[in-house]
């Protein structure tokens, strides 16, 4: 089998043929398309029964599918925009105004007049020019010369500068020069009655964007700085932006990036994350052997047919690592908006523009991202939703989507709010509303086969709170409640779990013993921490707390948090623990309708936690009136909307001391 065969010998492949015409026709950059142009000159050389001949073919063909410079301009209607968020999403306010901020931004920007500077030492050039450039909306400024050029250049910001070559002190070189090294997205285009080539290489050389020859045409002047603002405007555009959506399961992270899509009119693509090792996912494979593939970036953006699409990375949070690479780190060039302008994939072994995609990362918890990768991201927190906001998102929604799911919306079936809420409350526990979706579908699947199994008419029909326990049976969720009565030795706690906020009991006993400190409850090393320390600050305030000095001596202190089955860990439990030591060391009873969270230091200062909203839900769902915040979360505290607020005392402290007389009798 001959390898190579020679040209004039072989007749034309319509095959190749067909691939040139694709080639020639599809807009490339330049060096894409000589490399191209260089693999069919190479395939029309070698048999088509060799592998390479079909890993070349195939790469070739995949070069001309990819959307090089295809892209869909942004609907830059805020009210539209607007509009579509508010019909999908329900809620999630902060993160609809940051995309319309976006949107607010961008448009400012197109829609900003170009500023023009003239650089010229002869009067009548420079009237001239601002004449014919101002005509054209292009807000413009002169200067007389190189002097006054450089104050300008330092005051205000130029899109493009036109600058006489030959000038006194200061000439157009030194002012290229300048500008470049202040401002490298300006462009300037020279011009002299001195027109030599070397001047002009030089020039272009130091990053001038073209040269001008007087006498100039006017004609010639205009359309060179249209290109100019062109070019420039181009690179301010694809200036892509990396959002990182954090929050619980099922708050609305994937589908409010597929509304945010819809809402500018670009192509949507996702990529699912996790579980991920293999490095070649995100980069490629080389183009060594047959069945070579790019990786999952560049394959959705050709997927998409644009390049500048929404495009969601799922599950950040929950990539893997092993000997294949490390998948994350390949992550920080396709995210990095000073570097993904030239991303290369290792089959396409071309550098690839990233800059004008949208990128939207989704992850239940923001922390477990390499620190390196999440700094390159804009993180927006989702929190749970209140219960108030279930019923509505449950009304407005679910309830109307799975009626037409289930084929029973000929005579839909009416539900009522406390029927939901009930499905809110006893059948699901969770910060989002995946399983409130799922119950609501078993409803409907439940009463569709009562209508055709037994004939029974959805018509008329009303699904209130009774008929939710008749359909869906025992209630299979029991919220903690608060105590009923005031306890010695029993406080209440808030902590913050991937599914939402929740309360707990924090009991505390002194026992006649050695001095030990005994800590039960599946509890991990943070919160072990926290109960030495709390011990610690109880034992070193004794005297100040009303405490006997020698408590400790001869008795053992027991600190039980129960549902002992359950692992609890973190680091908002310490104030917890150190009032109820004091609640059991003075016989002071906790209140039942007192909640408290935060960290604390050994001199007794409260420390900042996270979850602020999902603990004071967590409060209201258990009936508590009062919540103790550290002061540090007083922005967390002052944001929290109203209907979460309602009904609840939020007090803020400082320091143990200042939380003693709102939790303890």
């Amino acid at each position: 089998m001959k390898l190579f065969r020679k040209a004039e010998d072989a007749p034309p492949d319509p095959l190749l043929e067909d691939l040139a015409a694709r080639v020639a026709g599809a807009v490339m950059p330049k060096q894409a398309e000589e490399t191209a142009t260089k693999e069919l000159e190479m395939l029309r050389k070698i048999s088509p029964s060799t592998s390479e001949y079909t890993i070349g073919l195939s790469y070739i063909e995949y070069l001309v599918s990819l959307p090089w410079s295809g892209r869909t301009d942004d609907n830059l209607d805020l009210k539209r925009a607007e509009n579509i968020l508010e019909e999908d999403h329900y809620g999630l306010h902060p993160i609809k105004e940051r995309i319309l901020e976006h949107l607010a931004v961008k448009k400012l920007r197109m829609n900003r007049a170009p500023q023009i500077l003239v650089v010229d030492d002869e009067e009548v050039a420079r009237r001239n020019l601002e004449h014919i450039l101002s005509k054209e909306n292009y807000s413009v400024a002169t200067a007389a010369n190189g002097v006054e050029a450089l104050e300008l250049i330092r005051s205000s910001v130029f899109d493009v500068i036109l600058t006489d070559f030959k000038m006194e002190k200061i000439d157009g070189m030194e002012i290229l020069e300048k500008t470049k090294t202040a401002s490298p997205q300006t462009e300037v285009i020279m011009i002299t009655g001195y027109a030599t080539v070397d001047t002009a290489v030089e020039a272009m050389k130091k990053g001038a964007f073209h040269y001008i020859a007087k006498p100039f045409k006017l004609d010639e002047v205009r359309a060179m700085v249209k290109e100019a603002l062109e070019k420039k405007n181009l690179q301010a555009e694809m200036k892509g932006s990396v959002l990182c959506f954090a929050g619980p399961p099922g708050t609305g992270k994937t589908s409010l990036g597929r509304s945010i899509a819809r809402a500018l009119g670009r192509r949507f693509g996702r990529i699912s994350l996790g579980g991920i090792k293999d490095e070649a996912e995100i980069r490629g494979h080389r183009r060594t052997y047959a069945g070579a593939m790019p990786g999952r970036i560049i394959e959705e953006i050709r997927r998409s047919g644009s390049s500048n699409p929404v495009l969601i990375l799922d599950e950040l949070d929950k990539i893997g690592r092993d000997f294949k690479g490390d998948p994350a780190s390949a992550l920080l060039e396709v995210l990095d908006p000073e570097q993904n302008a030239h991303f290369i994939d290792h089959y396409l072994d071309l550098p690839f523009d990233l800059s004008s995609v949208m990128f939207i990362i989704t992850a239940n918890v923001a922390d477990n991202i390499m620190d390196p990768l999440r700094d390159r991201m804009e993180v927006i927190q989702f929190s749970g939703y209140t219960e108030e906001e279930k019923v509505m998102i449950a009304s407005q929604f679910l309830v109307p989507r799975q009626i037409r799911e289930t084929g029973i919306s000929i005579y839909p079936p009416r539900f009522q709010a406390d029927a939901v809420r009930k499905v809110v409350q006893e059948y699901t526990h969770e910060a989002g509303i995946r399983d409130l979706d799922r119950q609501i579908a078993a409803i409907c699947r439940k009463i569709a086969r009562e209508f055709v199994q037994h004939g029974v008419g959805a018509e008329n029909m009303t699904i209130d709170g009774e008929a939710v326990g008749r359909l869906l049976g025992p209630r299979k969720y029991y919220f903690e409640q608060m105590e009923q009565q005031d306890r010695v030795g029993v406080t209440t706690g808030l902590v913050w779990t991937e599914v939402g906020g929740d309360i707990i009991f924090v009991e505390a006993l002194r026992m006649k013993g050695k001095q030990e400190l005994i800590l039960t409850g599946s509890l991990g090393d943070v919160m072990r921490e926290s109960a030495q320390a709390a011990l610690s600050y109880v034992r070193s305030n004794a005297a100040r707390l009303g405490i006997v000095d020698d408590f400790f001596r001869d008795h053992d202190i027991h600190v039980h948090v129960p549902a002992g089955a359950i692992p609890k860990d973190g680091p908002s439990a310490g104030v917890t623990i150190a009032l109820a030591l004091i609640s059991v060391l003075t016989g002071r009873p906790a209140r039942r309708a007192a909640a408290i969270t935060g960290e604390i230091t050994l001199s007794g200062r409260l420390l900042p936690v996270g979850g602020v909203k999902e603990k004071v839900l967590a409060a209201r769902r258990a009936r508590l009136k009062t919540v103790v915040l550290p002061s540090k979360n007083r922005a967390e505290a002052d944001s929290l909307p109203d209907e979460v607020r309602r009904d609840i005392e939020i007090v803020l402290a400082d320091s143990v001391d200042e939380a003693v007389p709102h939790i303890l009798v």
